[in-house]
């Protein structure tokens, strides 16, 4: 009989299930149902409901289930990925209280002002977490239910993240590993510890309401018979600690060993790389998360990425394909048009109020083409803002192994190498982070056996690379881009200010 593992990626688009066989490392089965984001909130609200998750991670999971023709008794783990620093509000009998607002929502600018001073401003908040606290992560989420909605805020008794509810839905236990509560920006990652300070400076009865820290080798639990019910399969499925999305994308990719990095582009973009003690950045601007393996995992995170290229991609009504077509017939460097794509604000660079620019329109490139191009360099020079902040920490990449949609484009590939100045490599199994959950579900269900098998163990044997499309950096365009992206990041100093007065002119009344 075969030995089955589910690896589940609770994306802010959709959610993805995998079907693994334990024995090499094949997907069998995939299954996949998309959602949205809640219409009608202010600017800078991003917000979905919990129960679209659940909804479909039983979808998801039948669908894979179908296609792989697994029974019940050969599935024996599950893994989870989600969207990271969501806040899912549970009341005291475990129901969901309002909708979890997202990582992507950077209406709590306020509030992380209003908690970084009381810690003592950038230099006291790194000196207590480890991290800068951003609009995205969690705490200020927590402070502003208290502001905005006290009586929300009263009925709290239990803070979790999207993959935790997700894990609290398949298992009944409240429980988060230390990767995902590293980006809530509560805990110290050199301690992996809650931070008290930060608790008592959102709020004195905080640290009750938080659920027990486990470390990424442990098990959430098992099903619980309610969920197992609902999704055909038996209650002694293990179920992993599961993390983040970057997390598990870095198991996925095999980023479990210093020297790799992975680069994300999804929805946002994310740069991260596998480090035996924690990374960092006295600025604030790459966040020193821990990683889903007990070890720790520095990260610069974009907010805008596919995002963008979407925008333009449906507005020009082309396939994939299409837009792939135009923007090949635009030169390196779009000859002169750029895109500060800062669509609703920013994370890295910490630009809240941003919004996105198109610099250098004149007649000649006031063209299909290159504003195609311009928005895969502009996002893609948005995150190499963040790669060469990483270099100065001593991160000093050579390969990047690149996932997410973006990486399933030939140009867009040879644009990373070339705005990187490093190889570009793809993976065997393009879901980054599903195939990382259910690798770390492989990992939890032989630690549960007693077989203390190392997670790079697994990656190592499993996690392949597609050497058809390794990219190699073009000279001639490396030093196009090195000039463009010093552009770039003057061009985004500049208007800072700028964006802040505009931010003010749309929140009022009849205006805009």
């Amino acid at each position: 009989m075969r030995e089955l593992v589910i690896g589940i990626d609770s994306g802010t688009q959709s959610t993805k299930a995998l079907v693994v066989d334990t024995k090499n490392g094949k997907v069998l089965g995939e299954g996949a149902k998309a959602y949205g984001l809640i219409d009608g909130l202010p600017a800078g609200a991003k917000e979905q409901h919990p129960a679209d998750w659940i909804d479909a991670t039983e979808s998801s999971i039948r669908a894979a289930l179908r296609q792989a023709k697994a029974t019940a008794a050969e599935v024996r783990a599950i893994g989870v990925s989600g969207q990271q620093h969501g806040f899912v509000p549970l009341d005291k009998k475990g129901q969901v209280i309002r909708p979890a607002k997202l990582w992507c929502d950077t209406s709590t600018a306020d509030e992380c002002d209003a908690i970084m001073a009381k810690l003592g401003g950038l230099k006291g908040a790194v000196k207590e977490l480890g991290n800068a606290v951003l609009p995205g992560f969690t705490a200020g989420k927590i402070l502003w239910l208290k502001k905005h909605e006290p009586k929300n805020f009263k009925r709290l008794a239990t803070v979790l993240l999207p993959h935790d509810y997700l894990n609290y839905w398949l298992t009944g236990n409240a429980v988060m590993e230390y990767g995902d509560a590293s980006g809530t920006a509560l805990l110290n990652v050199r301690t992996r510890k809650w931070s008290k300070k930060t608790l008592k400076a959102i709020d004195a009865g905080l640290e009750p309401k938080l659920p027990k820290l486990i470390s990424s080798d442990q098990s959430a639990g098992t099903l619980q018979a309610s969920t197992a019910k609902r999704l055909g399969l038996s209650t002694g499925v293990v179920v992993s600690a599961g993390g983040g999305d970057n997390m598990m994308g870095a198991i996925g990719t095999g980023n479990t060993s210093p020297g790799v990095v992975t680069a994300s582009f999804g929805t946002s973009g994310t740069i991260y790389a596998c480090a035996g003690k924690p990374v960092v950045d006295p600025k604030g601007e790459i966040a020193a998360f821990c990683d889903s393996t007990n070890r720790w995992l520095p990260l610069l995170c974009t907010m805008n990425v596919t995002v963008a290229t979407e925008l333009i991609r449906r507005d020009f009504k082309w396939t994939h394909a299409q837009y792939e077509s135009a923007a090949r017939k635009a030169p390196a460097g779009s000859d002169g048009l750029m895109l500060l794509p800062y669509l609703e604000g920013e994370r890295t660079p910490n630009v809240p109020d941003g919004t996105g620019v198109y610099f250098g329109v004149r007649a000649k490139t006031f063209t299909e083409k290159h504003f195609a191009r311009a928005t895969m360099e502009g996002v893609t020079m948005g995150m190499n803002y963040g790669l060469r902040r990483l270099k100065k920490l001593g991160i000093k990449p050579t390969q990047i192994r690149a996932t997410g949609g973006g990486s399933q484009s030939k140009l867009w590939r040879q644009i990373m190498a070339d705005v990187f100045n490093a190889q570009v490599v793809t993976l065997k199994v393009g879901e980054g982070a599903a195939y990382g959950a259910a690798l770390q579900a492989l990992w939890s269900l032989r630690n549960n056996q007693g077989d203390r098998v190392g997670i790079e163990e697994i990656t190592n044997r499993f996690v392949r690379l597609n050497k058809r499309e390794t990219t190699e950096p073009n000279a001639e365009n490396v030093s196009i881009y090195q000039d463009v992206q010093d552009l770039q990041s003057k061009l985004s100093t500049s208007l800072r200010s700028s964006f802040q007065l505009h931010r003010k002119l749309i929140n009022q009344d009849n205006c805009f």
